[in-house]
């Protein structure tokens, strides 16, 4: 019979060793690190098969400081994906801006969690999250006697070891991420720990453990829509015209029937957003109130009036609260961020790696992009501080936004931005006119609009403006 399992084993890694993960319809068994054997049932026979006795590979694999690879200590600086990292180095060699390395993990591929989601990405994520988050010292290693980049030469290929805090010995992340089945393996038999690899992940798909399990990923909403980041949305907007998407975001400023959201992406350090019309409906009026926290499900629309993209046709299910097509509360207590900019930041352009799928390959591949910062911002909150008024504008149309005033503003520099309100009023109900800001030095706090083909801040409340 072991020699059965073993045959097994073989035949499954050679069939899917480098298959992807499971489309969430197959089973979930046990975690390979939670148990020391299982069990399984023939399907024919109906006759249990022996248990399969857990090995913990990633403790057979010592680190080895002196086996011809190139090794650094570093400190972790960002955590972007489960197969992606970013940290601080000190390696004269490279002489990487900010001694910043972006690390792309060797051997593995997990599912996505930063632009299109996929199930058991988040998890994947996760794992990697709480391993380095709490490793009292992390070791990167080649796996030649070189540093190598990736196809995007940008990121460098290496193994990562932790080691934990309390631990006296480091363990490979690499194969640790395979052995839990939270991967699949990316050339990993022609690796420098390739039999090894091979064996967790022969192990991991004999015990149908997490993307090779037959359940679902509970952390994964299964519907028509596409799962993605806000920041994913907002840097291929046009590419997702149409669709209908889904994404976590937190709301910040009502307005009429439709809201602002923004959400913070570790990678770019960037707060992303984009306006949100629910329409008519008292219920998303409660989900998406400003400082809640929600998993939007909606269309994206190109709003011809005025020239950006915006999410509609939201949809809520009273009879079916669960269905993943519904746009849900997750939180509150959230407040907008306010990023604060200077005219200069704000104008400026900066490159942003967006992942895009090689139709050749199969895989999602890096392609940097230039946008311009007011771009990225469009939609999220800002702030800027020591804008001087230099002319002002009141509406006078006989509409609702009758008293609304844009203030054209300068810095120090001369860049000039307009600063749009809505009708605001004192404590007193007292309309406030642009004789209070004009010729005066103002902060403002707002969101990002554009207007007749330029980027503006949009003010909704009198507060919003200090004058100096």
């Amino acid at each position: 019979m072991k020699k059965l399992l073993s045959l097994l084993l073989l035949a499954c890694l050679a069939l899917g060793m480098f298959a992807g993960c499971g489309d969430g319809n197959q089973d979930n068994s046990n975690n390979a690190g939670n148990s020391n054997s299982v069990s399984d049932t023939n399907s024919d026979t109906g006759s249990e098969e022996p248990p399969i006795e857990l090995v913990d590979y990633v403790a057979q694999v010592p680190l080895n400081m002196n086996n011809g690879a190139k090794h650094a200590e570093v400190t972790l600086k960002q955590h972007i994906d489960g197969d992606t990292s970013h940290f601080y180095e000190n390696i004269p060699e490279l002489d990487l801006v900010g001694n910043i390395l972006k690390a792309r993990y060797i051997a593995i591929n997990t599912p996505e969690s930063t632009g299109t989601i996929e199930p058991w990405g988040k998890k994947a994520s996760n794992f990697t999250k709480e391993k380095l988050s709490n490793a009292s010292s992390i070791i990167i290693e080649t796996d030649g006697t070189e540093w190598e980049t990736d196809s995007t030469g940008d990121r460098y290929l290496v193994w990562v070891w932790y080691k934990a805090k309390g631990a006296d010995t480091y363990r490979n992340l690499n194969l640790e991420i395979l052995q839990e089945g939270l991967a699949v393996g990316n050339k990993a038999g022609q690796s420098r720990y390739g039999s090894i690899c091979t064996d967790a992940i022969a192990q991991a798909k004999a015990l149908k453990v997490n993307c090779h399990s037959k359940e679902k990923d509970p952390d994964f909403y299964y519907g028509d829509a596409i799962e993605l980041t806000l920041k994913e949305l907002r840097t291929n907007v046009a590419k997702y015209n149409g669709k209908r998407v889904a994404f976590e975001a937190t709301a910040c400023v009502y307005n009429d029937w439709n809201v602002y959201v923004e959400d913070f992406d570790e990678e770019t350090q960037r707060y992303y957003g984009i306006s949100v019309f629910y329409g008519y409906n008292g219920t998303f009026h409660d989900i998406l109130a400003p400082g809640n926290r929600a998993r939007i499900v909606g269309k994206v629309s190109y709003y011809e009036a005025g020239g950006t993209y915006q999410i509609s046709d939201l949809k809520y299910d009273l009879m079916d609260p669960k269905n993943p097509n519904n746009t849900i509360k997750l939180g509150d207590g959230e407040t907008p961020a306010y990023t604060e900019y200077t005219l200069t930041e704000f104008n400026s352009t900066v490159t942003v790696e967006r992942e895009e799928l090689d139709i050749i390959t199969g895989e999602m591949v890096v392609i940097p992009t230039n946008f311009k910062v007011s771009e990225l911002a469009m939609s999220a909150s800002i702030s800027m501080k020591n804008l001087t008024v230099i002319d002002a504008y009141t509406t006078h149309n006989g509409g609702n936004n009758d008293g609304a005033i844009s203030l054209t503003c300068k810095d120090d520099k001369g860049n000039q931005i307009v600063v749009r309100t809505v009708v605001l009023k004192d404590n007193e109900g007292n309309l406030i006119t642009q004789d209070r800001f004009m010729g005066k030095t103002i902060d403002v706090k707002g969101i990002v609009d554009y207007y007749d083909g330029a980027y503006q801040i949009k003010v909704f409340w009198l507060n919003s403006i200090t004058i100096h």
